[in-house]
């Protein structure tokens, strides 16, 4: 098989975009967006206003809107939510292709974003097509280990069959998981998502899953923190940005 060598979830125009004036310009979207936001206006129209005010590219705004998230989201989001105690010795269900997508993204230092309702996302899309990098090792060791410190029992791995190469995904997370103490399955499903739908300790950055799972884990924000101690990595932090919506409303 071969194995290219790819910066998953990076685009050259991101260094422009996703820096500097281009943050700033994002920071500024935030505010109005989620004004908007919590004010009863749907996603799509609040980014799409926010998007057109500030001249922001459509990369921007994909982020923004998977950066948002309204007080009422936010309150139910993390009412659901575990902390590291509470995966100690459990079984838990991991979104595979998104964790590990979003893996691959933090070791090729591509944006990885701090969502506003703590779920940790990235810009790359899967769109029924799927190939391992040479990042794709790592990004499962990174997911393994965390697991290992965790003191999680036994890990589900959901793939969504239909899509390429995840026959051969799983075949890798099989074969890297034997070095590790947590016991692994993967499994081949056609309708990944909903898999998910009423199951405690599932991890996913995928707002739907979030939704609709009766417990979610914060994983990918955990393994980020670890990773950042001794990597540099490219976090663009909606919680952060949020912080003068929360002034302004304040005031």
């Amino acid at each position: 098989m071969i194995v290219k060598s790819i910066r998953r979830g990076y685009l050259p125009e991101y260094e422009k975009t996703f820096r500097d004036t281009g943050i700033d310009a994002l920071g500024e979207a935030v505010i109005d967006a989620l004004f908007l936001l919590n004010r009863g206006h749907s996603l799509k129209r609040a980014t799409h206003i926010a998007m057109e005010h500030y001249q922001l590219s459509e990369h921007q705004r994909i982020a923004l809107t998977r950066g948002l998230a309204s007080d009422d989201e936010i309150m139910r989001r993390t009412a659901n939510m575990l902390d590291r105690c509470s995966v100690c010795d459990k079984t838990i269900y991991l979104d595979g292709f998104n964790a590990i997508i979003l893996m691959e993204s933090l070791v090729s230092c591509s944006p990885i974003f701090q969502c506003m309702d703590f779920a940790v996302r990235d810009l790359a899309n899967l769109r029924g097509s799927y190939h391992i990098i040479d990042k794709t090792e790592s990004a499962i060791r990174l997911i393994l280990r965390e697991l290992d410190l965790l003191h999680v029992r036994r890990a589900v791995f959901h793939i969504d069959s239909p899509v390429s190469n995840s026959r051969n995904l799983k075949v890798l997370i099989c074969r890297l998981a034997e070095e590790y103490t947590v016991d692994v399955d993967v499994e081949l499903i056609d309708a990944c998502d909903k898999s998910f739908y009423d199951k405690e300790y599932v991890v996913s950055g995928d707002g739907i899953v979030i939704d609709h799972a009766k417990s979610w884990i914060p994983l990918y924000r955990w393994i980020v923190e670890r990773y950042h101690d001794n990597h540099d990595i490219w976090l663009i932090d909606f919680i952060e940005m949020s912080k003068a919506y929360r002034r302004l409303v304040h005031l």
